[in-house]
């Protein structure tokens, strides 16, 4: 790639290697291998590191079972939150990610790993919830739903966690992960989370006394029934998708050429690029980019006189499918996995972990941090009127790790695992200014998650699928957050 090239992708902030390197495909038919640098790279090293960290936490959870005190439920959380870890990385299953592609580029095709999850995990929930509740009698709640109260209080913890996330880069789940890549903010991020867990603790009675009290706590089924509530819910999440399909690639007009330069008809249009395997470049930079390059004379030098270089031997295939084994690697751990795929295994997996543990959370063990620091120091007596009667991603003062925190260790160490085998891991580049912005954003997103009593996994995620409404107001009072957010350009403070 020429000088003046390289210069233009790295003024963006762009990775020319990742964005120049052909396709799979392309480098298969390229022509023989010359050279040492041609060659596939090796994907044994990293593969046999990512499993040895798998074993090893497999081999924790055997460990833990036989532990006074942890059995089962520890064993699960190790195993839940590898699974939830490896879906999110290799899924990107970043909820700013998916609001941001969504709100900026017009691309729903992230989101829609989103509903897919809830929709599927809305049957799952169904079916336990008529096991443990065969009658959703008014009065009665089933055991551990993240079911909360809706107040005033809840919007507002929503739209400050969607700020949050702006600012930060990421949701509190979406830094545990993109921990486990070297993302160099992540550690700013959770810490300014226990800070404004702490934050919250303290401005609980306030709230508690002025709404939180008195406010309802509504559950779909009390009023519709299993089967009316399950209607209702899967027709609003089918609505969602349908009025969303407006912005799919190959569903807007094709502009009619015209006087304008070559440069406008080639630049892809928003919504129409690959989907982005992370979240941290500028969808209209990018665009803008590409306007710019496609103006540039082809590189390509003529061909050399002499008969044209035979194409190299496939690899070898997959005695199974015919695949080449080294297309099914990409596909398996480098490409990002299909939204929907993702989605609907992220479905499956809350309800096992409802049915088995505890529905899925990521902020318990933060907030219990700084809980127990507080208490401990004395400060916090007397502050949380009611806090424990309500449902959520509960705190508590301990002085150990909770299930919840072997769920969310689990989850970074197989991030990481699929980082190094997808080699994706890599440490970002940190500045004083990303570092100040991503605690600030961390606090924004700790005190929220305590007023809503969870984050996005937690109460939008978990409580949609137990058909709480209180998950469908904080849905849509962080997308408000979210969208704030970028208009105001807090994504651009790095």
């Amino acid at each position: 790639m020429p000088s003046d090239r390289m210069a233009s992708f790295e003024a963006f902030g762009c990775d020319p290697a990742e964005l120049s390197s052909p396709a799979p495909e392309a480098r298969r038919s390229s022509g023989p291998v010359t050279g040492p640098e041609e060659r596939a790279p090796s994907y044994w090293l990293p593969g046999l590191g990512a499993a040895a960290v798998l074993a090893a936490i497999a081999a924790s959870a055997a460990w833990v079972y036989g532990v006074p005190g942890r059995g089962a439920a520890s064993a699960f959380s190790l195993l839940f939150g590898a699974a939830f870890g490896i879906l999110m990385q290799r899924g990107r299953f970043c909820f700013y990610c998916m609001f941001r592609d969504l709100i900026e580029r017009r691309d729903p095709r992230p989101f829609y790993s989103l509903l897919a999850a809830l929709a599927v995990g809305s049957v799952c929930y169904v079916v336990i919830f008529s096991a443990f509740l065969p009658t959703p009698t008014p009065g009665r709640l089933p055991p551990d739903a993240h079911i909360g109260p809706v107040s005033w209080a809840l919007p507002a913890a929503g739209i400050a966690f969607g700020l949050g996330m702006t600012l930060s880069g990421a949701c509190i789940s979406g830094h545990l992960y993109r921990l486990g890549e070297g993302y160099t903010r992540a550690p700013f991020a959770l810490a300014g989370a226990v800070i404004g867990f702490g934050a919250g603790f303290f401005s609980w009675r306030t709230l508690y006394l002025a709404t939180i009290s008195k406010a309802p706590v509504p559950w779909l089924p009390h009023a519709l029934g299993y089967s009316g509530a399950l209607a209702v819910q899967l027709a609003a999440i089918g609505l969602i998708a349908l009025l969303l399909t407006r912005y799919l690639p190959g569903a807007r007009a094709v502009p009619q050429a015209g006087p304008q330069s070559a440069a406008a008809a080639t630049a892809p249009a928003a919504g129409n690029e690959p989907l982005s395997s992370d979240c941290s470049a500028d969808p209209a930079q990018l665009r803008a980019l590409a306007a710019v390059l496609s103006t540039l004379p082809p590189e390509s030098p003529s061909p050399a006189p002499g008969p044209s270089p035979q194409p190299s031997p496939a690899p070898s295939a997959s005695p199974a499918s015919g695949v080449p084994l080294a297309e099914l690697w990409q596909r398996i751990f480098v490409q990002r996995w299909s939204p929907g795929i993702t989605g609907a295994a992220v479905g499956v997996l809350g309800a096992l972990a409802y049915f088995r543990v505890a529905p899925l959370g990521v902020t318990s063990q933060l907030g219990s941090i700084a809980r127990t620091w507080l208490t401990d120091a004395g400060l916090l007596a007397g502050r949380l009127n009611g806090l424990d009667a309500f449902r959520g991603c509960v705190t508590m003062v301990v002085h150990t790790i909770s299930d919840n925190g072997l769920f969310i260790s689990a989850l970074t160490a197989a991030s990481f695992a699929m980082a190094v085998v997808g080699r994706r891991f890599k440490l970002s580049r940190l500045t004083v200014k990303g570092a100040v912005s991503a605690l600030g954003g961390g606090i924004l997103m700790g005190w929220g998650s305590m007023i809503a009593l969870g984050c996005t996994v937690g109460t939008l995620l978990s409580g949609i699928m137990a058909f709480s409404l209180s998950g469908w107001v904080f849905f849509g009072s962080v997308l408000a957050g979210v969208w704030a957010g970028l208009k105001l350009g807090l994504h651009r403070l790095v």
